[in-house]
C-alpha cells in the first residue's frame, strides 16, 4: 500500500482522491490551507448574493472523509523535496509521500500595480476572498463604490454580486469591447449593452495605473492610466485573469513554465509526481486547446485520469471537444467546439450569425468555408444539449446538417419560444440555400409554439 498525497482540495484533487479510493486501498492524504473540506468554488458568488449558505456548497458531509479513509491535513506547503519525497510546511512540519499529485489551482493575476496589496483589494477565487468581500463590502453604506479591474468571467460575476447589494460598480476593461479576445463582435457588443443596462459603469479601453491608500492602509481610490482620473472607492476587485498557483514549486526540481509541465499522462519530469487542474501545463497543446485550462470540467477529468494511472491502469488525458458555459448577468452562454473572435479565427473559418431583434438571444455558428464542416457554436439565451453537439463534432457534420436538426439540440424548457425557423431562414437568405428543418424538428417547434 502506497501513500498518495494530493496538494489542493479543489475539484481536481478531490476527484482524484475519490477515484483512487474507489479503485484501491492506498493511503490517501489531501493537503489544503484554504478550507478543510471541499466546497464548490463556483458557488461562492451565490453565498454573497444570499441564495446559499456556505455549508450548501459542500457536496460531501464532513463524515465522508473519515468513512472513506481520506486524511485531511491543513497547512501551507513551503517546498517539496523530491529526492526524499517529503513535503515541508511553513510551520516546520513534514509529510512523506510515495506518489504526489499537485492540484493547487490558480490565483488572481497581479501586474505590479502600486497599492495592489492594500486592505480592500482582493480577487474572487478563494473562500478568503469571499470573507474579505463581506468585511469590506457588506452593504452600500460601508462600501460607497467598488472598482473591478479586468473584463473576464470572474469580473462580471463580481460585478453581479456587488450590484445585488446595490453597491455602485465601475468596471475597467482594457479591451475595446468586453471579452472581445474570445467572443465575436456581435456577442461582445451585446454583453457591453447588457452590462450598462444593469447600471454598471463600464469603462472600455481603460487601464489601472495605481491604487491609492488612506491613512490606515486601506483602499481610498484608483487612478486611471489614460486620463489620470481618480475614482474614489472602498473595494478593488482584481479579476484580470488567473495564473497557476505554483510559486512554492519553482525552487524544486519539478519542471515548470507558467504551470507545472506535464505530458499526456499528467506526469511531470520527476518520477511519481503528477500535476492536474488549473496548475498543470501541457508540454504540447491538445488540438486547439490552450496548454493551461482553468475550467471546472477539465479539472475533474484530469482527476479521474490520473487516478486510473496511479491505480495501475495508465491512462492518457483526452479532454475531447471543447465546451464551456457561463452566465453574463441574466444571459446564459454556452459554447461547443471552436468559435473564435474575428482576430483569432483562421483563414478557412467563417461565421453564420443570428440575433433576436429585441431580446438578448443570439447564436454564432463557425464552419469551414471550403468544406462547410461544422466547427463550433456559441449560444446566448438558448440552452443546447451538450451530447448532441459533441456527437456532431465527432462525426464532422456539415453546417447544413446542424441547421436541419438544430431544434433537436434545443434544451430550453417547455413553453419557451423556439427560434430555429428564423435562424434557418436567415441562413438560407444569406447563402442562397434551401435548408429545411427536418420533420421531427418542425413537430417540436409547432408543439411548443
Amino acid at each position: 500500500m502506497q501513500h498518495i498525497v494530493i496538494i489542493g482540495n479543489g475539484i481536481s484533487g478531490v476527484t482524484a482522491a475519490r477515484h483512487i479510493r474507489k479503485n484501491s486501498d492506498h493511503q490517501l492524504t489531501i493537503v489544503s490551507a484554504e478550507n478543510k473540506y471541499f466546497f464548490s468554488r463556483t458557488a461562492l458568488m451565490y453565498i454573497y448574493m444570499g441564495h446559499l449558505k456556505f455549508e450548501h456548497t459542500q457536496p460531501y458531509e464532513n463524515w465522508f472523509w473519515e468513512k472513506n479513509n481520506i486524511d485531511l491535513k491543513e497547512g501551507f506547503v513551503d517546498n517539496i523535496n523530491t529526492d526524499k519525497k517529503v513535503l515541508n510546511f511553513t510551520n516546520g512540519e513534514q509529510l512523506s509521500y510515495d506518489k504526489l499529485i499537485i492540484a493547487t489551482g490558480s490565483k488572481p493575476n497581479k501586474f505590479g500595480w502600486p497599492g495592489q496589496d492594500l486592505d480592500g483589494v482582493m480577487g474572487m477565487y478563494h473562500k478568503q476572498d469571499l470573507e474579505k468581500l463581506e468585511k469590506y463590502a457588506p452593504n452600500k453604506d460601508i462600501c460607497k463604490r467598488a472598482v473591478i479591474v479586468g473584463g473576464g468571467l470572474i469580473g462580471i460575476e463580481l460585478a453581479e454580486m456587488l450590484r445585488s447589494r446595490d453597491i455602485p460598480v465601475t468596471f475597467l476593461v482594457r479591451e475595446s469591447s468586453f471579452w472581445n479576445g474570445v467572443l465575436p463582435a456581435q456577442e461582445s457588443e451585446m454583453i457591453n449593452k447588457h452590462i450598462k443596462e444593469h447600471h454598471i459603469d463600464l469603462r472600455l479601453n481603460t487601464n489601472l495605473k495605481e491604487i491609492k491608500a488612506d491613512e490606515n492602509g486601506k483602499v481610498k481610490s484608483i487612478i486611471i492610466e489614460e486620463t489620470g482620473e481618480e475614482i474614489f472607492c472602498d473595494v478593488v476587485g482584481l479579476t484580470a485573469g488567473v495564473t497557476p498557483n505554483i510559486d512554492f514549486i519553482k525552487q524544486s526540481d519539478i519542471e515548470t513554465k507558467r504551470g507545472v509541465l506535464v505530458n499526456r499522462f499528467l506526469e511531470t519530469n520527476i518520477s511519481d509526481v503528477y500535476a492536474i487542474g488549473d496548475c498543470a501545463e501541457q508540454h504540447k497543446s491538445i488540438g486547439q486547446r490552450r496548454n493551461i485550462e482553468a475550467v471546472w470540467y477539465t479539472g475533474r477529468m484530469m482527476g479521474e485520469t490520473v487516478a486510473q494511472t496511479i491505480c495501475g491502469n495508465k491512462t492518457e488525458y483526452k479532454p475531447g471537444h471543447w465546451f464551456n458555459s457561463a452566465k453574463f448577468l441574466d444571459i446564459e452562454y454556452q459554447t461547443y467546439g471552436w468559435v473564435f473572435s474575428e482576430k483569432s479565427k483562421g483563414e478557412h473559418e467563417t461565421y453564420f450569425q443570428w440575433q433576436h431583434p429585441k431580446e438578448n438571444i443570439c447564436i454564432t455558428i463557425s464552419y469551414d468555408k471550403n468544406t462547410n464542416r461544422f466547427l463550433g457554436i456559441n449560444t446566448f439565451g438558448i440552452r443546447m444539449r451538450h451530447e448532441i453537439f459533441d456527437k456532431w463534432l465527432t462525426e464532422n457534420q456539415s453546417v447544413e446538417y446542424v441547421l436541419e436538426y438544430l431544434a433537436d439540440a434545443n434544451f430550453d424548457p417547455e413553453f419557451y419560444k423556439l427560434h430555429e425557423a428564423e435562424i434557418v431562414a436567415k441562413f438560407n437568405l444569406e447563402n442562397n440555400t434551401s435548408i429545411q428543418l427536418k420533420k421531427k424538428s418542425w413537430k417540436r417547434i409547432f408543439a411548443k409554439a
